[in-house]
């Protein structure tokens, strides 16, 4: 890779715990990622990064498998002293062990969530495009769905509160929050969460908030706030999802949590998973306990270097005929709007040039692409290549 794209602050020497420039080899692993396409067809599609998980996640899951014994595990005391102290340190936020229901995975708590807000036959709503679990949960409740479309203001993807107002109905029981974004990489600021909270609270609506990306913020002036913190009434109609699994790169070790402070919400929430949901294992458990026990520089790190490569991409989108990016402010998920490239399947001319993006159609969000840049500079730069080389073809 040439010296003019690396970033100065990541070590890179062989060995180094912080070498984001490392190029690894997963073609043997089995990855989701990397199985999709044929060997030549570099994948940017599903929110996986290409980095190795931090050293000391890995050397506390060789800690325990060298004690020999993988059985049945509870949640660690530790692992929820953690989460605790994390939520009070980075948000301010007081949270009672009382109100934390862990899961296998946020997703299982879309759909939860959808279960234990209201009946049979009421509706729940979201802004599309939205990350796409989303789209089906409400469905496998037996809900029905209401999709708001985002509107696009500027240079950011905002909610359309008139739409939401005219779109909602008595039977609207819940509201679901992606925040940061996914997959257009928005960070919601103060004033927008106060607008849903009250959005809701006036309808007497729950929120289920999709909060697994805070930690990923790669603009340094934001700080992500959970919409349940605004206040007690809104912290008592929300449920927060949040996992380490994004921000520190572990997402074969699924472990995640809600945070449901209204009582009779959580044993509703927990009667919901009655019979469906299998337990969390004990290296997906030292995996989380590890990351909210992190004290080091690796996630400020990854956030730096994330950014250089937004920025890189940025850059060069800027210069490319027929397609556009808004800024990414949180996530390592860029939203692309190829609609004025003259072909008929986008993602295939894109594939036929070697780039695997994900279809914005899959988010409802067609003719856009999502474009994962976690991943090494020097693969970046070969995918925005291949990008190039795919638009150039079109002559747009």
């Amino acid at each position: 890779m040439h010296d003019e794209h690396k970033d100065p602050d990541v070590p890179t020497g062989p060995g180094e715990r912080h070498d984001f420039d490392r190029v690894i080899d997963r073609s043997a692993t089995s990855s989701a990622k990397w199985s999709k396409y044929h060997s030549d067809v570099l994948p940017f599609w599903v929110a996986d990064m290409d980095f190795a998980a931090p050293g000391f996640i890995l050397d506390a899951i060789r800690e325990r498998i060298d004690h020999g014994v993988l059985g049945y595990t509870e949640t660690p005391p530790e692992l929820i002293d953690a989460v605790l102290t994390w939520l009070s340190d980075s948000f301010g936020w007081k949270v009672s062990p009382l109100w934390l229901v862990w899961l296998p995975g946020v997703v299982p708590g879309f759909n939860l969530a959808c279960r234990a807000a209201g009946s049979p036959g009421d509706s729940v709503m979201m802004s599309v495009p939205v990350y796409h679990p989303f789209l089906p949960a409400p469905g496998h409740g037996e809900r029905r769905s209401i999709e708001v479309p985002l509107i696009l203001d500027g240079n950011e993807w905002v909610m359309d509160f008139d739409a939401m107002v005219a779109a909602a109905s008595a039977d609207t029981r819940l509201f679901m929050l992606c925040n940061p974004h996914n997959p257009t990489g928005r960070s919601y600021r103060l004033e927008e969460l106060e607008a849903l909270a009250d959005f809701c609270l006036r309808r007497n609506m729950l929120i289920c908030a999709d909060e697994i990306h805070c930690g990923l913020l790669l603009d340094e002036h934001l700080q992500h706030l959970p919409i349940a913190a605004l206040s007690k009434d809104i912290e008592a109609h929300t449920i927060t999802l949040m996992a380490p699994t994004k921000s520190y790169n572990t997402p074969g070790l699924s472990c995640a949590f809600a945070v449901i402070p209204d009582a009779r919400l959580r044993r509703r929430f927990i009667e919901a998973r009655a019979g469906l949901l299998p337990g969390i294992g004990p290296l997906a458990y030292l995996a989380a306990q590890a990351a909210y026990q992190d004290e080091s520089d690796w996630l400020p790190r990854l956030r730096r270097y994330l950014a250089g490569n937004r920025d890189l991409l940025e850059a060069h989108i800027a210069r490319l005929p027929g397609v556009s990016m808004t800024h990414v402010e949180a996530t390592y998920l860029a939203w692309l709007d190829v609609r004025a490239l003259p072909v008929a399947s986008v993602p295939r001319h894109f594939e036929s040039h070697g780039i695997g993006l994900s279809d914005g159609n899959q988010f409802r969000g067609p003719g856009h692409m999502r474009f994962n840049f976690g991943c090494p500079r020097d693969t970046l730069i070969h995918g925005i290549a291949r990008l190039e080389a795919a638009v150039s073809a079109l002559g747009a």
